[in-house]
């Protein structure tokens, strides 16, 4: 495949030797580097650090994506410009530090019977309509229970419930997010055939 004069410029100076060599390295860590610097901050939300600890997670990726874009540099085809190729090594690697970052934070996802009780307040359930969603919430306790198997029940309630970041779940599980949307799907699906048996939810909704 043709590369584009822009990719090709970057193989040739990155593969060089000498000084041109060395000057193209220093270009690609400093673009890495605003590529990481902007991903983080597209993840703030997810992010909760900030300062020093929150630079050395940037630099971290950065290096990190550098190393792996110079150790595939032969895998490049040329299918999209080289600058979009490397910034997924960064989008990776930032996700990864991320998760890593959460679950060095908040290692634990069981949802525990006061969490029961706040959720009302934070699926913004009217007081006026009280009796109704605690029956409802009560049905999808039990079929969080019962109906989904232990992989599916651990998924549905870091995401769902508590909250953790898709990437975040990735890196304790080892696994892709579309392995976890799938069991995410599925989930979802068994609750809700158990909520429209109960009478909890119309067939139709």
């Amino acid at each position: 495949m043709d590369l584009d004069d822009t990719s090709e410029r970057w193989l040739a100076d990155l593969r060089a030797g000498g000084p041109a060599r060395d000057d193209a390295h220093a270009r690609l860590h400093e673009l890495l580097l605003r590529a990481a610097r902007a991903e983080v901050n597209r993840r703030s939300a997810q992010v909760a650090i900030g300062g020093v600890e929150l630079d050395d997670l940037v630099h971290q990726a950065a290096a990190d994506a550098m190393l792996a874009v110079l150790g595939k540099l032969a895998d490049f085809r040329g299918d999209s410009r080289f600058t979009t190729w490397a910034y997924k090594f960064v989008v990776f690697e930032v996700s990864a530090k991320v998760g890593r970052h959460f679950w060095k934070r908040q290692p634990a996802v069981a949802l525990q019977e006061s969490d029961w009780e706040r959720l009302p307040a934070r699926f913004g359930f009217s007081p006026e309509r009280e009796a109704e969603w605690r029956e409802l919430l009560e049905a999808l306790r039990h079929a969080v229970e019962h109906e989904l198997t232990g992989h599916q029940r651990h998924i549905f309630t870091a995401i769902v419930l508590n909250g953790v970041p898709l990437d975040a779940l990735c890196v304790e599980l080892r696994t892709n997010r579309n392995a976890i949307y799938k069991a995410l799907f599925d989930a979802r699906r068994k609750l809700r055939a158990a909520l429209v048996a109960k009478g909890h939810l119309r067939e139709d909704a």
